[in-house]
């Protein structure tokens, strides 16, 4: 899955986020990726995770990649945290206003 994070993050353009089937699996496509970016001319690029292979990431510069395993992926909802909607957005705002205000009560 790509999410396009055009003027919402200063960090980055998009985020890629993918799974593997394995620690091992994770490891590999990200180790992989790492290498084909460096191949193809955009240096060495940061990695984590790759070691123990629940969640590795691969910094490519105006994109950041996120390999997961699937119970991983899950958990985590990058997917749900990065996708919300202005809508849902203003939603939760309004609740948690009427929250405050009914605590204060």
């Amino acid at each position: 899955m790509t999410i396009d994070l055009d003027g919402r993050s200063a960090l980055a353009d998009a985020i890629v986020i993918a799974s593997g089937r394995s620690a091992r699996h994770v490891a590999a496509i990200a180790e992989h990726l790492a290498r084909h970016l460096k191949e193809w001319g955009y240096g060495t690029r940061p990695m984590s995770g790759a070691a123990t292979g629940d969640w590795a990431l691969v910094d490519a510069g105006d994109i950041i990649v996120h390999v997961f395993r699937p119970e991983v992926r899950d958990y985590y909802d990058l997917e749900g945290m990065w996708s919300i909607d202005e809508t849902a957005k203003e939603k939760v705002q309004a609740s948690a206003k009427a929250s405050g205000r009914a605590a204060a009560r």
